[in-house]
């Protein structure tokens, strides 16, 4: 099912908070009103091409065919780790994590540079809507529509305070390019310290959004939900691992704990179907180019 937590359209901005009473919170809640008029628009721009939602469904599982190139800014209050100043390795380890969870759908990533910036505001008060992430986004973004800027901070205070992370959607980057990317816990990168989230998948998760895919338990148990077929419904986040929940027990399917896009654990996570991936396509062919 549909997971949406962009302000449409898509303004835009998919949160992503850690565990501060249970699990993984979403900070963001569109209505439904919203989410129909963007997927609306979506389907109208396909129409105009004489393609469908369903046309993008042919994609390379056994070797990914399409490269996208990542920009990682570290921001950081200072040298130490604790303040942000997470090294290489772990940033080389992000993106092998977002490769193999990508492969499936014909995407791989590739680091094509990293920055770091000493700012304590930005590192502690970036987040959704602020003007600190809107001046660190303005100051150090690179590329275009097809390129993955990623923010690594620390979401001490303010808006962002206790996420995870948040992420545009593809839709939004013609009316904003400079906000594009992908903002995240930097703690939460393989072996950082955010334990249970800190095996990576709070990137791919996130990317995950900048590629076009809302949550698994967007609209609950009714509604077109995710906009993917092949994710059962499912009425609320997943928090754990927990493999024997089923809150939409009327319609087919376990909940999709296991799915980069619901909520649960980073040791829990370990798919994207296929209807995601060919959501995926769509969005980014349409709106990045790819």
């Amino acid at each position: 099912m549909l997971s949406f937590t962009f302000t449409f359209l898509f303004g835009a901005i998919s949160a992503f908070a850690a565990p501060g009473t249970v699990g993984r919170g979403c900070g963001n809640h569109p209505s439904i009103g919203q989410v129909a008029k963007a997927e609306a628009q979506y389907v109208k721009e396909l129409a105009s091409q004489g393609l469908t939602p369903e046309s993008f469904g042919n994609f390379t599982t056994a070797a990914a065919t399409k490269n996208i190139k990542v920009y990682w800014h570290v921001i950081r209050s200072g040298n130490s780790l604790s303040q942000g100043n997470i090294p290489n390795s772990q940033i080389t380890n992000q993106i092998s994590v977002l490769n193999k969870a990508y492969a499936y759908c014909g995407y791989s990533f590739t680091l094509a540079g990293t920055d770091w910036t000493t700012n304590t505001n930005w590192f502690n008060l970036a987040g959704p809507d602020s003007t600190y992430q809107t001046a660190m986004k303005s100051a150090l973004r690179k590329g275009g529509a097809k390129d993955l800027n990623i923010y690594s901070v620390g979401f001490t205070s303010g808006t962002g305070e206790g996420l995870l992370g948040y992420a545009t959607f593809p839709s939004d980057y013609a009316g904003n390019p400079r906000d594009d990317g992908v903002v995240m816990l930097y703690s939460s990168v393989p072996g950082g310290s955010m334990a249970p989230f800190n095996l990576g998948y709070t990137a791919v998760h996130e990317v995950g959004h900048w590629c076009g895919l809302y949550h698994t338990f967007q609209g609950g148990c009714s509604g077109s939900g995710d906009q993917v077929s092949d994710t059962p419904a499912e009425a609320s986040p997943a928090s754990g691992c927990p493999t024997w929940r089923d809150t939409c027990s009327s319609m087919p399917g376990v909940d999709p704990v296991h799915n980069y896009m619901d909520y649960s654990d980073d040791g829990c996570m370990n798919e994207f179907t296929y209807g995601q991936c060919t959501r995926m396509n769509g969005q980014l062919s349409t709106y990045r180019g790819l």
